[in-house]
């Protein structure tokens, strides 16, 4: 039986993929899933570069605005949710396209992922609250106690992934190491096409990313962000505000930093995510890499689909 196509659209931030994307979906029967961990949240649209509303209307991406800003979301989650949408858009004899740039969102949905418990609000509060008391370094220590193989792979200073350990523990009886260790390997058997935006010119892309977060500065950043200040339930430690360009401005209205200091660390932050978003896609198998900075990227992917579907088939889609 012949396995159902899903098209991969990767890239660091800033590389044009949403530009890309839109040009793709006006001439294949392509639906949208967002991969992006900052994009499900509702009300942060300057900072996570959200396409505008008009390009959602053209192109409706599935996965975005569907959290508040004070709601976790964990990789599972999204494995889950994402799974759903592609079933989805199969069942309507179409092609599911997934865009993004939150490359653990790929590696998860690619690679499986142990069905762990649901983030619960209440088992974060008390470890938090005993954080207060004994330091995260401490909650490490903790886990290295119970779960030795995670706290391995977990920095002591990583209170995110330090809390999320502990609460699948206390949770569910099992350590989040046994959880993976007995994660399904039966993946479902679609035909990953995986497509990279890789820029060719490292000071080209750290030149865009600069631009553009000034451009978002002057669309209003500081104004969200302050915005968000004000929701009862969020803080800087909230997940939804550890986005880089958030965590900046948040600590500039905190009076941390002046609006020079905040915007020069929200574009240092936004190269380093670039840098570790490249590193990923450099080990990852079985890329077809194109250089978005070249004249005609998006007919180069165009070419691709058309010669691989016509060769295999079209899997009885339309508009090929």
């Amino acid at each position: 039986m012949e396995k159902l196509p899903v098209v991969c659209l990767m890239g660091p931030t800033a590389s044009g993929k949403t530009e890309v994307a839109i040009q793709l979906v006006e001439q294949f029967p392509l639906d949208i899933v967002s991969v992006d961990s900052a994009l499900v949240y509702r009300g942060m649209n300057i900072g996570t570069a959200k396409p505008a509303a008009n390009i959602l209307e053209q192109a409706p991406h599935r996965l975005i605005d569907i959290r508040d800003p004070e709601e976790a979301y964990s990789a599972g989650t999204f494995v889950r949710d994402a799974r759903a949408e592609i079933a989805s858009i199969h069942a309507t004899g179409r092609v599911p396209f997934l865009v993004g740039g939150t490359m653990m969102y790929f590696r998860c949905l690619l690679g499986g992922i142990a069905d762990l418990p649901e983030a619960d609000a209440g088992t974060r509060a008390c470890l938090d609250a005993e954080a207060k008391i004994v330091g995260w370094a401490a909650m490490h220590d903790e886990l290295a106690a119970i779960d030795p193989q995670s706290a391995a792979r977990i920095n002591p200073n990583d209170r995110q992934r330090i809390q999320r350990a502990l609460e699948v523990f206390r949770r569910s009886g099992r350590t989040l190491s046994a959880w993976h260790a007995q994660a399904s390997a039966s993946l479902p058997a679609f035909d990953f096409i995986k497509i990279a935006l890789v820029p060719g010119s490292r000071a080209e892309l750290h030149r865009r990313i600069d631009a553009r977060f000034l451009v978002m500065l002057q669309q209003g950043l500081v104004e969200e962000v302050a915005g968000l200040r004000e929701r009862e339930g969020l803080t800087a430690d909230s997940p939804s505000m550890r986005a880089v360009g958030y965590r900046q401005i948040w600590a500039h209205l905190a009076g941390d930093d002046d609006l020079a200091a905040a915007t020069a660390k929200g574009q240092a932050a936004t190269r380093q995510l670039a840098k570790r978003q490249l590193t990923w896609l450099r080990n990852e198998a079985d890329l077809i890499v194109v250089d978005p900075l070249e004249e005609g990227a998006a007919e180069t992917i165009s070419l691709y689909l058309v010669t691989k579907w016509n060769q295999r088939g079209v899997y009885g889609l339309t508009g090929l």
